[in-house]
């Protein structure tokens, strides 16, 4: 569990399982210590009838007993993430001290250790979370080792192995656990990103349309105003161009909303790209960069929807040069692997981009530039898998992008 996300949902199950903890630390915590006491020497050579007016004695179970109302005072606040830690250092500190004071200086052999050790160690798994479980099998292990080296007694080796035992034991169990919640975590995330593409399939489905009609009679009246006023001009391209932009918004989300089918074919990816250079060098001079490509000999055909990936493209290039205000040099390059792969890297020398924003640039209105819509790279990716296809990111700050698509050669769609 997360202990970072201070989320309602969280704290109530952190709160769930610490109940549960508490219960069964202090049932077996005084279970144990009333059949060693009384119940086991009575009926048998075992057991230590002396074992509670020894060493602490009574003050072993005021000590933690105490921290009950502690641990419930913590729950209360909202605060439950710090309750399995309290627990686990007393009762770590209390028994070293407890069997110091039982063993130390005398002939005794050592024969302590409380089975509220195992809740420990079998129980940490339950709280899905890593440092915890390490910090509750190093500590135990630990305490045996300090004892046996201060009282010089090598029967602590036995708790010792057991101990291991139990963890590894207790290691898989933790595995097992968070693999389980990760895999809902991916379910769950999944289904959000169907929501948000479902809820805008309704936007587009409903005002898609409507938006485009008034569009084009706007853009018509501007061209042709333009035409007749051509002393206006700094006003009607600006006009024209805020119409265009609002047009590729709406064409991004009526794709999102209804993809259209894909048509397979085979197409050469040299063309492709050559042709997303052609469409985008006019923006890519007016703003000073280079954009440079090369290609490994005898690329094969590639199954694609060419009009598709040239969308994908175009995209991945229009984004490269805005993140170029003062010029530079975009690098092209297309790679046939062996394996019947084709690799496509556009790298550029930009702004670049945090490693905490890479992964939320495919969520639906996530962006990180100024004027943009958060749709651009949704409809990239989507394209991509609908290819069987894998798209990766890697950026600096500073420093530029580096974006890699990388599409099978035969498709099996």
């Amino acid at each position: 569990m997360n202990e970072g996300r201070q989320s309602p949902k969280l704290i109530f199950e952190e709160k769930k399982a610490i109940k549960l903890f508490l219960w069964l630390f202090y049932i077996f915590f005084i279970t144990y210590s009333l059949f060693w006491c009384f119940i086991i020497p009575k009926y048998t050579t075992y057991g230590d009838p002396d074992y509670a007016r020894e060493g602490l004695g009574v003050w072993l179970y005021i000590a933690i007993l105490a921290l009950l109302p502690l641990s419930i005072y913590f729950c209360k606040r909202g605060n439950p993430y710090i309750v399995k830690y309290i627990i686990l250092y007393s009762f770590i500190f209390t028994d070293i001290i407890d069997n110091l004071l039982r063993y130390f200086g005398t002939n005794k052999p050592f024969a302590s250790g409380n089975i509220v050790e195992l809740i420990l160690v079998f129980f940490a798994p339950i709280f899905v979370n890593k440092n915890y479980f390490w910090t509750v099998s190093l500590a135990i292990i630990g305490k045996y080792i300090f004892l046996g080296i201060v009282l010089q007694d090598a029967d602590v080796l036995s708790p010792i192995v057991i101990t291991m035992i139990l963890t590894v034991i207790s290691f898989i169990l933790l595995i097992r656990f968070s693999s389980y919640i990760l895999s809902l975590n991916i379910a769950h995330e999944e289904l959000r990103q169907k929501e948000k593409l479902a809820l805008i399939g309704q936007m587009a489905a409903a005002i898609g349309h409507e938006i485009r009609n008034p569009l084009a009679s706007l853009k018509g009246f501007a061209q042709l105003q333009h035409e007749r006023y051509p002393e206006q001009s700094d006003y009607y391209p600006i006009i024209i161009q805020e119409i265009d932009r609002i047009d590729i918004i709406v064409n991004d989300l009526m794709f999102i909303g209804k993809p259209k089918g894909i048509y397979i074919e085979q197409t050469n990816m040299k063309n492709i790209i050559e042709y997303t250079i052609s469409i985008m060098r006019q923006q890519a001079n007016a703003q000073n960069i280079q954009i440079e490509s090369s290609y490994t000999e005898d690329l094969p055909l590639i199954e694609c929807d060419e009009k598709h990936l040239k969308q994908v493209f175009i995209n991945l290039l229009k984004n490269a040069i805005e993140a170029m205000p003062d010029g530079g040099t975009i690098k092209i390059n297309v790679q046939y692997l062996e394996d019947a792969e084709i690799i496509v890297s556009i790298e550029d020398e930009g702004c670049g981009i945090k490693n905490e924003d890479i992964p939320n640039l495919t969520v639906p209105f996530y962006t990180t530039k100024k004027s943009g819509t958060g749709l651009g790279l949704v409809v990239t990716n989507q394209i991509i898998k609908e290819h069987n296809g894998d798209i990766n990111m890697e950026s600096e700050l500073g420093k530029g992008t580096k974006v890699t698509v990388t599409l099978p050669v035969w498709q099996k769609i």
